[in-house]
């Protein structure tokens, strides 16, 4: 095996980064050290994701494989690799004046993000399902410690025990998964089992296998009904961990789904079973959402439907259905980010948000409601964002492929999706507020424009990120 070190520069960019957050958690605190000293140690880890995700843009052209094929590094890693590298960059920049966590915490609590975000590059080039499996414990051990992290809250040590105990079951599923692959198709590369038959009659062990490994990835982007964790999860943890977990562990497991359903054809009796979680999905996540109050709930239930939201692409097992679940993620992640950017903004003590927290925020602070303004109208997939290019995408990929009833479904539950949405937009700018005003953060405003600008531009010009997208996907399935 030759191994280049130049396939692997964003996962040792990263590498490097949980290694001087390692260092820094063993140091000591010096004697007479201010907690305001404590927490500015931390402050060039924003500065150092930046880094990692140059890195990343500068290796989108690099190919190849390593340690003996399990790792593959095309297009599609590569995207994914940069997607995870935005937004981990995003995250640390929104964790890095977190209200409810101790100073001397701060470099624990960065690294255990940044391990994360490694297990998820490491998802996104793994091609065997061993490895797939490791790296998809090694994105989640440290989600499950930081869950819990948010000050002496009960509610954070609840959501960490479901988020523990719900990863448990996903992941005992997934291995069951694992094992009937193997004794049903006797391989577990997946260059080798694109060409089996997944079909009931050719293959009933190796169907049943594949359907319960990927059960272990719709834990991790909440479809229904593996979706029970996500408002409780959300809910209990801080805000800022709260902003991670709802985003970037979708992306791993989009990837995975997305190099699992390149094995599939439309039809087969797992692209049905796909195609109705789906449907399943969008409709009880949307229906719940409507009744929240609390904002994270709200984005929990949000989630579940856009877990549905992607399964659109997936069952249309084509180039353009893949490339457009990827695109769509990578648009997901950007505008939860956004209107997480928000919320951890308004939330100075890193309380709960209720809607009426909203109430007057035009007047507060004009540019943090607009803001929020743009990352609603993304989520419900209205013009002139990117949410609308992403749905755009998924319905056009999946219509005519043999599951039309499910656009009809997606187009559907996005007209529901339209009332809580802008209900977000109605508290913020209709409806004035009573009593105090919540304490801002300051120096959120301008990173947040920059979130709501990315947002737009993607849905003016998505032409050169959505080519991308669908050049991994015609790599998977010319």
């Amino acid at each position: 095996m030759k191994f280049d070190i130049t396939l692997v520069m964003p996962e040792l960019g990263q590498l490097a980064i949980i290694l001087a957050l390692f260092l820094q958690s063993l140091a000591k605190p010096r004697t007479g050290e201010s907690v305001a000293a404590m927490a500015a140690n931390t402050r060039w880890v924003p500065l150092a994701a930046a880094a990692g995700l140059v890195l990343a843009a500068l290796s989108l052209e690099a190919s190849g494989s390593l340690f003996w094929e399990v790792y593959q590094i095309d297009g599609l890693s590569q995207f994914f690799k940069f997607a995870v590298a935005l937004g981990f960059a995003i995250a640390v920049l929104n964790a890095s004046t977190q209200p409810t966590l101790a100073p001397d915490q701060r470099a624990d609590y960065l690294m255990l993000l940044s391990l994360s975000a490694l297990g998820l590059m490491l998802l996104a080039s793994a091609v065997e399902l061993i490895t797939i499996y490791l790296a998809l414990e090694i994105s989640s051990y440290s989600l499950y410690a930081l869950i819990p992290l948010r000050g002496k809250d009960p509610r954070a040590a609840e959501a960490g025990i479901k988020y523990i105990l719900f990863g448990a079951a996903a992941t005992a599923l997934a291995l069951f998964g694992l094992a009937f692959i193997l004794a049903g198709q006797h391989s577990s590369f997946l260059a080798v089992l694109t060409g089996k038959t997944w079909s009931w009659a050719g293959s009933p062990l190796g169907l049943v296998g594949l359907t319960l490994f990927m059960g272990g990835f719709f834990y991790k982007l909440a479809l229904f009904p593996f979706h029970f964790w996500a408002p409780d999860v959300y809910d209990g943890a801080s805000n800022e961990t709260a902003a991670y977990a709802a985003t970037l562990p979708k992306l791993g497991a989009v990837v995975i789904l997305i190099r699992l359903a390149a094995m599939l054809k439309p039809g087969l009796q797992v692209t049905t079973v796909l195609a109705v979680l789906g449907a399943a999905s969008m409709t009880f996540g949307n229906l719940a959402a409507l009744t929240q109050q609390d904002i994270k709930r709200m984005l929990g239930y949000s989630s579940v439907a856009h877990a549905g939201y992607i399964m659109v692409g997936l069952v249309a097992v084509s180039a353009g259905g893949l490339a457009a679940a990827g695109f769509y993620s990578l648009v997901y992640v950007l505008m939860n980010l956004t209107c997480f950017w928000v919320i951890c903004r308004l939330s100075g003590d890193g309380r709960n948000l209720k809607l009426n927290d909203l109430n007057g925020l035009y007047r507060q602070d004009p540019w943090l409601a607009f803001v929020l303004a743009v990352a609603a109208l993304s989520l419900v997939g209205l013009p002139p964002t990117a949410g609308f290019m992403g749905k755009l995408f998924l319905l056009s990929a999946a219509w005519n492929r043999g599951y039309d009833w499910l656009v009809i479904v997606a187009a559907v539950n996005t007209a529901i999706s339209i009332y809580y949405y802008l209900n977000l937009i109605r508290h913020a700018y209709t409806v004035e507020a009573e009593g105090g005003s919540a304490v801002i953060r300051a120096g959120g405003s301008f990173w947040g424009g920059v979130l709501a600008a990315l947002l737009l531009v993607l849905g003016a010009l998505p032409a050169p990120v959505f080519k991308w997208a669908e050049a991994a996907g015609k790599q998977l399935m010319p």
